[in-house]
């Protein structure tokens, strides 16, 4: 006890003197401006459960270009479109490499997967060019058409039996799992999900295990902010999903050595991304993709394929449902445009001017992804005047530029109208909507994500009327939010259709 008397004040003192010796070197370094930090915390506390409006609270003090201390890492936060066109196209190069979270190193997968490999790695730019020719261009993209018009035909099959039994229909759920057989078929040729709530088996088991890899990599993790104990693991984060990796790899393995089975047996390929894969060579030494590099590959695809467009069309249904007129013309537009016709080709899509509005509203107010994938500064630049110090970790708060009175009149509020008055691109051109940032990290499956969305979402307007449970309907769609990798609604969507 009087040793630990002794030692306190010289710990408190050691520990205040580099508190203050980081603050001077702050100063000195020309950072953005930003909060005061804490002792060792930084401003860690003041990102609450909602980092994305914290963060957005904190920039209308501190201005678009801020600096906090998150424990022991310095974050730069951009919040405005031209501070985020700075980070994204202007010095694109000087932040294109992420920051690593520690959970995703477990299984070495930050070693493999295309968001953590940096654009300089042989292996990223392998995988960029094979996906960007073979699985998003828009040849192939067109000509998996009839694969992404029967999913969508299972999918409005599936809601309308719910219909006749009279059940309330989980929409994130039931496109969710739609989108991982559009995906699963794209890939392996194979349904590897299944609709009916009586599922059994490997059907229905990798909805449940990618929705847990998304809901685990969400987890806020200690380690992040205090990478010396990272040895530690001390939330066991890798641990659990590792676990998660170990059922995943499971179910790649089965499709890909049955791949290997049928070669060897002489049958007809079935030229999906699994046979472009296990064919491709690439251009430096002409190796193959190995097995861990398929496996990750596999996962991000997934994972980022299918939930974020599943919570698109399900925050779209919800302000829909809390907009009468608006889902009225969303209703009256495709009457019009498609009339009888039972289904919706992707064609059609150009012509629903107001379902594309419904969209670009919808990403807005509600980006998959409020903060994107977090960059690093891969040496001192200067921005605005300030200096982003080289090792810093930037983020976009694209959810805070979604709302920003000086960027959108009533930004609050749910109109898509204002897409018909102006033209917004949200492919990474204009940077007052960027849903799949921008510039050389910007998202490679947008083409496909953004066909998905729509197909899914015209389908369910177009062949059913829909109105909230009675017990929902007395006090509205529930709107708040759960912040993680991907930002859902916090209580999914139970909404009750009826046939047309």
């Amino acid at each position: 006890m009087e040793l630990l008397l002794l030692y306190a004040p010289c710990v408190i003192l050691l520990v205040s003197s580099l508190y203050l010796l980081r603050l001077f070197s702050d100063a000195r370094r020309n950072l953005p401006p930003g909060p005061r930090p804490l002792p060792l915390v930084g401003n860690l506390l003041e990102l609450g459960a909602k980092p994305h409006r914290s963060l957005a609270r904190l920039a209308e003090r501190h201005g678009p270009l801020m600096t906090l201390r998150l424990g022991a890492v310095t974050t730069i936060v951009a919040s405005s479109p031209d501070a985020a066109r700075d980070i994204l196209q202007r010095h694109d190069a000087a932040f294109s490499t992420r920051p690593v979270p520690d959970i995703v190193r477990a299984c070495g997968h930050d070693r493999f997967a295309m968001p953590w490999l940096p654009p300089s790695s042989p292996q990223w730019r392998a995988l960029r060019t094979v996906c960007s020719a073979e699985l998003f261009a828009p040849r192939r993209l067109d000509a998996q058409q009839r694969l992404r018009r029967e999913k969508a035909r299972r999918l409005v099959s599936h809601v309308a039996r719910m219909a006749r039994e009279g059940a309330a229909v989980d929409v994130r759920r039931v496109v969710f799992t739609t989108l991982l057989n559009m995906l699963s078929c794209t890939l392996f040729s194979a349904d590897l999900a299944d609709l009916d709530e009586g599922r059994a088996g490997s059907a229905g088991e990798l909805a449940d295990t990618v929705a847990e890899f998304a809901g685990t990599v969400g987890v806020p993790n200690v380690v992040d902010y205090f990478p010396a104990v990272a040895a530690f693991d001390p939330q066991r984060l890798r641990r659990r999903l590792s676990r998660v990796f170990t059922r995943l790899f499971a179910e790649f393995d089965e499709q890909i050595e049955r791949r290997m089975r049928e070669r060897d047996a002489g049958e007809p390929p079935k030229n999906d991304f699994l046979d472009v894969l296990l064919d491709y060579r690439t251009t430096e030494d002409g190796r193959q993709f190995d097995r861990q590099t398929l496996r990750s590959r596999f996962t991000d695809l997934f994972s980022a394929g299918s939930d974020t467009s599943a919570v698109t069309v399900e925050w779209a249904m919800a302000q829909l449902l809390q907009s009468p007129s608006s889902m009225m013309k969303a209703r009256e537009e495709l009457t019009r445009v498609i009339g009888s016709k039972p289904e919706i080709d992707e064609s059609d899509i150009d012509s629903l001017e107001y379902l594309q509005a419904v969209v670009k509203e919808t990403f807005r107010l509600h980006p998959p992804a409020p903060l994107l994938l977090s960059h690093r500064a891969e040496t001192d630049t200067e921005i605005g005047g300030y200096t982003v110090p080289k090792g810093a970790t930037v983020m976009v708060n694209i959810w805070a530029i979604g709302r920003d009175s000086k960027v959108w009149f009533e930004p609050d509020k749910f109109i898509p109208e204002r897409f018909l008055q102006k033209e917004v691109d949200f492919r990474g051109r204009d940077f007052e909507l960027i849903p799949f940032g921008s510039g050389r990290r910007i998202c490679p499956g947008l083409p496909l994500a953004v066909r998905m969305v729509y197909l899914m979402l015209a389908s369910l307007l177009h062949r059913f009327e829909w109105r909230l449970p009675p017990e929902v309907e007395r006090n509205g769609v529930n709107m708040e939010e759960k912040f993680g990798v991907v930002m859902t609604l916090a209580t999914p969507l139970q909404a009750i259709a009826t046939p047309i």
